[in-house]
């Protein structure tokens, strides 16, 4: 039981090597992970090919340990076997610092740490070096660690992501209340989660989190945050505000392409490159954590879509090479890696596979840096007859209005998800209605067909378009509700073939954006009724090759979900309103308000294929 400043104590697993039973005495660099899912629970990411289920920690922690590593494991305040109250993200910054602080004291250490973990471990590590902490030598950042929560992880283009209310029912029931109480976790338990969605925003006694008023608090106090203040600038949700102080040390990161943490790891990226520190990148094209798996929703990536043997040996091996280079200074080759590894998915068959997943296919590639050198950023306007051309429209080209009602918003089907069980999932779905989705009243009908989802698409390609980088699309709008919501999605669009007669929608990336923030994360305004102004929308960064004969679509209209709260076209304080109206919301497509996305394109012939997993 590790002692923090303010005199709480955290439990702490250490792991040393040993010779005949008795612990070495040499000193040695530590490795340390820090998690509020319980430092003796298996982690669902530590799996590798052929394995039937995860490892223990105990079983990683071994194989550290006998490569010559302390491994320390730690359970975040509040959780499992640690003392004191979790308020999500915002005691890792002071509880990271303390614990390397107690770490680099201890006789078994040489004095240099190294940190690892996933999503939430990854947060803690951000966290923590923010505060510049001692011994921190090395970090592997995997999917998390906070650039700004404000802007992705918790809110993002003001909107409120809502895998932040199932993350809080789903831990609540292994809060210290619920675990030492059964009539709390069972009352957790009896909640129908799904129903209480219908039932948005909650408030102090409304919710399924109720019975633990800890959790209920936290997640009411992120959902009421709209405007970006203080609060969003504290340690553990901000990156952003130490890029300039945080520590010079080697940094891995790794994410994937239906992660929720696409932006976070290429703002860390672009954030941490500045200092001259050695980054490396690493994007695949899985679901959050789930780096050794060939599909993500509906589709089928290829053999060559995980990371074990085909960018490293195995995770363990990646590590265990990124901590000896760094905190051993092995000359392991480490250093000679390209700095950016991406999955640019597409090039497969586009036939259904005996699993039932569409063959999207893709392969490895690597660069010297992010964006790519050879990037040329395109752009496609949209028009009203519903074609998305490089060429802008006319200049009475009429503008496209349709009714945005709160009460039927659209469905979110897969994306950049996670943690959203049992009420949503991420990854690549046909954008079409089905019963698996929260929210479809008309399964079987394409998204499209809405009266409130506007498409655009280009002609069939003449030829393959590589799309590599970040997304941007630009609006001109105006709408007769004081405050209402613009998303947009990019898609591939499959022609009609045996496996899929109608073809097949396949959703890469989308955005959102509260036209309150419009001007400013600080000082939201409501809309003018009737006036017409620009917003800026930024779906997460996508790698995908559009091949020959398909079609580039973006799909426009004001809501996303349960991925997103709905806006009730108010005004009213976010996370507060109950009453809603419909909203009157138009796009415009003339040559003076050219709406348009801007692709990132880059000749396929000049990507580079990765050369192969290094040799150890």
């Amino acid at each position: 039981m590790v002692r923090m400043r303010d005199g709480v104590h955290l439990a702490t697993d250490v792991y040393r090597p040993a010779v005949g039973g008795q612990p070495v005495e040499t000193p040695l660099p530590v490795i340390m992970e820090r998690t509020p899912y319980g430092k003796t629970q298996r982690s669902r990411s530590e799996i590798e090919p052929g394995m039937d289920r995860p490892m223990t920690r105990a079983e990683v922690a071994m194989h550290f340990v006998r490569a010559g590593f302390v491994v320390i494991y730690q359970d975040c305040r509040g959780r499992y076997n640690s003392q004191g109250m979790f308020t999500k993200y915002l005691s890792e910054g002071p509880d990271g610092y303390d614990t390397c602080a107690w770490i680099v004291e201890q006789p078994w250490c040489d004095g240099k740490i190294g940190t690892m973990g996933l999503s939430y471990a990854a947060h803690t590590q951000a966290a923590l070096a923010c505060l510049n902490p001692p011994g921190l030598a090395c970090m592997v950042l995997d999917s998390g660690g906070f650039s700004s929560a404000y802007r992705t992880g918790i809110r993002q283009g003001g909107a409120f992501e809502l895998k932040q209310l199932t993350w809080a029912y789903n831990n609540a029931k292994e809060s210290p209340e619920a675990q030492s109480d059964p009539l709390i976790l069972g009352a957790l338990e009896a909640e129908d989660l799904k129903a209480w969605f219908h039932v948005l925003p909650w408030s102090e006694g409304r919710s399924p989190m109720r019975w633990v008023p800890e959790y209920e608090s936290y997640v009411l106090e992120q959902w009421r945050q709209g405007t970006f203040g203080d609060y969003w600038k504290k340690v553990g949700i901000y990156a952003e505000g130490s890029y300039d102080t945080f520590p010079q040390v080697p940094v891995a990161l790794l994410s994937s392409w239906y992660d929720a943490y696409v932006r976070t790891t290429f703002d860390n990226y672009e954030g941490l490159t500045r200092g001259g520190r050695p980054v490396s990148l690493i994007m695949g094209p899985w679901l959050h954590g789930n780096r050794n798996t060939t599909v993500s929703g509906d589709a089928y990536f290829g053999e060559s879509a995980t990371i074990s043997g085909n960018v490293t040996p195995s995770w363990l091996e990646f590590r265990r090479r990124w901590f000896a280079r760094w905190l051993k200074a092995d000359r392991n080759g480490v250093d000679a890696e390209p700095p950016v590894r991406l999955f640019l998915m597409g090039g497969g068959t586009g036939r259904r596979t005996e699993a039932g997943k569409l063959d999207h296919g893709g392969r490895w590639i690597e660069a010297a840096c992010w964006p790519l050198p050879e990037t040329e950023f395109r752009p496609f306007y949209i028009r009203d007859d519903g074609a998305l051309r490089e060429t802008p429209a006319e200049q009475d080209a009429p503008p496209l209005s349709y009714d945005f009602d709160p009460s039927d918003p659209v469905p979110t089907i897969g994306g950049a998800l996670t943690s959203g069980q049992p009420v949503f999932e991420g990854g690549a779905f046909d954008q079409r209605e089905a019963p698996q989705f929260f929210g479809c009243r008309h399964p079987g009908l394409p998204l499209s067909a809405r009266r409130d989802v506007l498409s655009f698409e280009t002609p069939p390609l003449e030829q393959d378009l590589a799309v590599v980088g970040p997304i941007t699309v630009e609006l001109w709008v105006s709408s007769d509700a004081p405050d209402t919501d613009f998303t947009a999605k990019l898609i591939d669009v499959y022609p009609p073939s045996r496996d899929y007669p109608t073809g097949y929608a396949m959703n890469l990336t989308d955005g959102i954006l509260r036209c309150r923030y419009r001007k400013s994360w600080e000082h939201p305004e409501p809309i003018v009724p009737g006036e017409i102004f620009r917003i800026v929308i930024e779906p997460f960064a996508t790698a995908n090759l559009f091949a020959k004969g398909h079609r580039i679509r973006l799909d426009i209209s004001s809501s996303n979900f349960p991925k997103f709260d709905v806006n009730p076209n108010t005004g009213e304080p976010e996370g507060r309103g109950r009453t809603r109206r419909i909203a009157r919301n138009t796009v415009y497509c003339n040559a003076v308000h050219a709406s348009r996305i801007i692709l990132p394109c880059v000749p396929p012939q000049q990507i580079r294929a990765l050369k192969g997993i290094p040799s150890g």
